[in-house]
């Protein structure tokens, strides 16, 4: 079980052993890869679907419920099975996790009928949930203290690497050969990754019998709910942008930019992980400010700018910079405020991640009804206003001035 430890509690012998440690690359990698999957295989059908609708005999609409019911199964299983797995060995665990992929990938390709892909595409989501609330504290304890943020920063390195190249490559392939090979491909990678994280990965024990009932002791536990807050209302704000960019970008006249769009807002999100990964040890708070800050900033400018092309890509990079260290951010920030029960507040927050981009989605076709793709970015502006005022608030605990780390 972790133990909950501030700087000022470690001792200059523990600190000087931590210093001499590195960091395990090649197993913080394999889990960077597993993020890419699970990022991946969540997005993929958004580039596929025409060809995957052709070949179901669903509308286009209803191929797009592919990804809507991953997000739910994530949603619903992710708290649950964290608990009923909490005296699991890590190393089994994320292995049964990632088995789950390679047979829903696989029975997706496979598949010519709609409600057996729907099947394999909520198994795929209830791998994901138990993979999401496992993978950031696996990382951190590969880590030494030190070097905690830094890890977790590396894991989640595949998630701007599946939204910016892997979702356009999956496109590219489901146009030059078929779609099912987009997914197979997936299947292919899993199995080499179940290899090398068989070879490269350290285990680690399960929690106890007692953190099966550590859910409610999370929510408790000063800090939590704050991060989950942020958690929420931030990605919502992201969420309604992203989800609608395409549509937003046809409406200011460039409907041939969506691409570069995304490849700008990839580059820029993979340098906000790095920017995060190096400062993240001293200065979470001010990091996790500055991101919504960025995001706002991007925001305003795309509300009131967007007419013109140059800046357009300007609000885009700022966008994400502001974007690409959040998951590292609040997923550091829970575990940090979790302490003993920190797999239970990843549980929740990975939760509350699936459920805001399900209700961004859902949010933002209300809003595109209604008041049409002028009304994202205000309405982003309007969700980070809370956003920064609880982080500025939460100062002693949750996105404390001083971090507070846990160690295992």
């Amino acid at each position: 079980m972790r133990t909950h430890t501030t700087q000022s509690a470690r001792t200059p012998a523990s600190d000087t052993k931590d210093q001499g440690q590195k960091l395990p690359l090649s197993a913080l990698l394999a889990l960077a890869t597993a993020v890419f999957i699970t990022s991946l295989t969540e997005t993929l059908p958004a580039g596929l679907l025409p060809a995957m609708s052709a070949d179901l005999g669903v509308s286009a609409a209803a191929t797009g419920q592919t990804v809507t019911i991953y997000a739910t199964g994530t949603a619903l299983t992710a708290i649950p099975l964290t608990a009923a797995t909490a005296g699991w060995r890590r190393k089994p665990l994320l292995l049964t996790a990632m088995t789950g992929f390679a047979v829903a990938n696989t029975v997706t390709a496979l598949s010519v009928s709609y409600p057996l892909t729907m099947v394999a595409r909520f198994v795929a989501g209830v791998a994901a949930g138990l993979a999401w609330a496992l993978l950031a504290g696996y990382a951190r304890r590969l880590a030494p203290a030190h070097l905690q943020g830094k890890a977790i920063a590396i894991a989640m390195a595949g998630i701007p690497i599946a939204l910016s190249l892997g979702v356009p490559a999956g496109t590219f392939i489901g146009k030059m050969v078929n779609w099912q090979v987009a997914f197979l491909l997936m299947t292919g990678l899993t199995l080499v990754l179940l290899v090398w994280i068989t070879a490269a990965v350290s285990d680690y024990p399960g929690q106890m019998t007692e953190g099966r009932t550590s859910m409610s002791r999370a929510l408790t536990t000063p800090g939590v709910t704050p991060v989950l807050f942020v958690t929420l209302v931030f990605v919502l704000a992201h969420t309604i942008l992203y989800t609608y960019i395409a549509t937003f970008l046809d409406h200011l006249g460039m409907n041939g930019s969506t691409g570069l769009v995304l490849l700008v807002f990839g580059a820029a999100s993979l340098l906000s992980i790095w920017i995060v990964g190096v400062h993240i040890n001293r200065r979470l708070r001010a990091l996790t400010i500055a991101s919504a800050f960025l995001v706002a900033l991007a925001a305003t400018l795309l509300a009131v700018l967007a007419d013109s092309p140059a800046l357009v890509y300007a609000a885009v990079t700022l966008w994400g910079l502001g974007w690409g260290g959040v998951p590292t951010l609040l997923q550091t920030a829970v575990g940090d405020a979790g302490g003993e029960a920190a797999d239970a507040a990843q549980a929740m927050l990975v939760t509350l991640w699936n459920v805001a981009m399900a209700g961004g989605g859902v949010v933002g076709g209300i809003l595109l009804g209604l008041l049409g793709t002028t009304s994202f970015p205000w309405s982003v502006l309007a969700l980070l206003v809370p956003v920064l005022v609880v982080v500025m608030a939460a100062r002693a605990h949750g996105f404390p001035a001083k971090r507070v780390r846990s160690t295992t």
